[in-house]
Order: structure tokens, then sequence, then C-alpha cells
């Protein structure tokens, strides 16, 4: 079957270097490409994430509100007491 197709720079630049690395027709290297990207991907590797044991946490994690806000008034006062 006989189409015209437009391609972009970018896609030209695709068939054109699969035109010289394989040694192609600009027609074998078009049909190669278009079949690649309309192949659906082969078998994915699951993602995973490594856990690591980090022990017990320095401060009490569950109360860090109000730990912040402890830093924070202490900080204020240390400015507040500079200014004087």
């Amino acid at each position: 079957m006989r189409t015209t197709v437009t391609l972009e720079p970018d896609t030209d630049a695709i068939v054109r270097r699969l035109m010289r690395d394989r040694k192609l027709s600009f027609k074998q290297a078009l049909n190669e490409a278009i079949r690649a990207g309309a192949r659906p991907a082969t078998r994915r590797l699951k993602f995973r994430t490594k856990a690591f044991d980090m022990g017990s946490p320095a401060l009490p994690l569950d109360k860090a509100l109000r730990l912040a806000a402890e830093l924070e008034d202490e900080e204020i006062i240390r400015k507040l007491a500079v200014r004087k």
C-alpha cells in the first residue's frame, strides 16, 4: 500500500539511523520503526525498593510537631534576647 507520510525531524532521524545502521531501505526502516512502536511492551520488571532497618528513632516521632514548636519557641526567645 502506498501512503504519503510527513515525518518530523526527530522521527526522520530515527528512520535514517535505522537505514544506516542496519543497511535497510527507507521503506524497511519505516516499517520496523512502526512495528517496534506498536508492539506491546515485553515483560516489565517489577519496581522494588530496598528497605533498611534504621534502628529506633533518637526522638519520639509521634510528638514531632510539638518538638518543632518548642524548638521554634526557643529560637524566637534567643533572637529576642540578642536584641536587648
